[in-house]
């Protein structure tokens, strides 16, 4: 008998809210969260802007001591774990504790720990780098830190796929439960690269938008004048658990995670194929899973990060994979407003397309002006809409040619 898996709890920290009802109020009414960068003097930089979480005290979540002993990324992952498991109703450790694991994604870890540990080592040498470096930097200590303060004994590890990081975290967590070597797992993706070397490099390698004034009119996914992503920061984190386990302990079930797919491009380090399909295989290897024929699909929460190669591909592998209604279909970004959180961005974009179905709200593609010939597809421009939604996927794409996607679907009514 095959496990069923579903969503129970949902938690964020972003910039547009440090928790999942102002995030998802925000994104909603679309808020951008782009500005001028505070996190270093970026006045030297082509690009000056980024989608940074703003307010985030680590310390009143976390305490100051345990906050200081975790790069800015883990403090986002455990965070958003803690409000993913408090919406579940999950004890605090966990219910059946090796039964319960972890899988958080990231595409660069403690990147911000590294730089700053690096300065003290060349001003002040090797003996007075932090005892806490290693741990700190390393991709796998947000995993670790959300089990010490979880008492989640299961299977735990990390996912590093780029910009699918988290969307693959989801979809192997999933897998984890389906066979049966756990009854719950939190996952998702967590970032915070926003640091000099972070945006110097997304610079050179002309990924990021120069387009600095104003910073809320940056980030356009899909229209013809798209220059860029806007790189952002911040985690996503949701709960899964299989199905009968959460009706027994009678949890708020808010979806289906109904199918996964994963492919790579075997094509290039950082430019996507410009068929799309790989990212085509990809969608149709989680529609096949979840037993979803295309024109189900109510909406589609696209990678979309703003990239001239990125977006164009996109729409090519949506047009590929759901044929004749791929023009019926609602296809969003929310990366107009968060900004691309990178590792973290497949977390945040699962817990919208849950929130997508559960209020019946498919969020804008913000700063959508000038139609491009190459992406003409709904993308429903700057405006939310209200719809019945069922049924939804969430794409993610990252260097390396990484492809995942996700579906969600809701339960019928009276089945949670």
């Amino acid at each position: 008998m095959t496990r069923r898996v579903v969503v129970t709890g949902l938690g964020c920290v972003t910039p547009v809210g440090n928790d999942v009802p102002t995030a998802w109020r925000n994104i909603c009414a679309g808020q951008s969260g782009v500005g001028y960068i505070t996190a270093f003097d970026a006045s030297t930089f082509k690009t000056r802007i980024a989608a940074e979480v703003k307010g985030f005290d680590p310390a009143a979540v976390l305490g100051r001591k345990e906050s200081r002993r975790m790069d800015r990324y883990t403090q986002f992952a455990v965070a958003a774990s803690l409000e993913a498991l408090a919406a579940a109703r999950l004890s605090i450790p966990v219910s059946s504790p090796e039964r319960t694991g972890v899988l958080v994604g990231t595409g660069m870890g403690g990147i911000g720990t590294l730089m700053s540990e690096m300065e003290v080592l060349r001003k002040n040498g090797p003996n007075r780098i932090s005892p806490f470096l290693v741990p700190m930097l390393l991709a796998d200590n947000a995993g670790g830190q959300v089990a010490i303060h979880t008492g989640a004994r299961g299977p735990n590890h990390c996912i590093v796929s780029a910009c699918a990081s988290g969307t693959n975290a989801i979809g192997e967590a999933a897998e984890v439960i389906r066979r049966g070597a756990a009854d719950v797992m939190i996952a998702g993706g967590a970032e915070s690269t926003i640091t000099p070397i972070g945006v110097a490099g997304f610079g050179v390698m002309g990924a990021l938008s120069e387009q600095n004034d104003p910073p809320s009119a940056a980030s356009r996914p899909f229209d013809k004048n798209r220059s860029g992503f806007i790189i952002g920061e911040g985690a996503g984190i949701i709960v899964l658990e299989e199905l009968e386990y959460a009706r027994s302990r009678k949890a708020p079930i808010l979806a289906e995670l109904a199918g996964y797919g994963t492919t790579d491009d075997a094509h290039h380090i950082s430019a996507p194929l410009e068929d799309g399909s790989g990212a085509a295989m990809c969608m149709r290897l989680a529609l096949a899973q979840a037993g979803i024929d295309p024109a189900a699909v109510d909406y589609i929460n696209a990678h979309g990060t703003g990239t001239v190669l990125n977006d164009k591909g996109e729409t090519r592998a949506i047009k590929d994979t759901f044929g004749a209604a791929a023009r019926a279909v609602a296809v969003s970004s929310t990366k107009s407003m968060t900004g691309h959180l990178l590792g973290a961005a497949g977390g945040l974009e699962a817990a919208i397309s849950v929130l997508a179905i559960r209020d019946g709200m498919i969020p804008p593609t913000i700063n959508y002006e000038t139609p491009d010939p190459d992406c003409d597809l709904d993308y429903t421009p700057n405006q939310l809409r209200r719809k019945t939604v069922r049924i939804v996927m969430s794409n993610s794409f990252g260097f390396g040619g990484h492809n995942a996607a996700v579906i969600f679907r809701r339960l019928p009514e009276g089945s949670e």
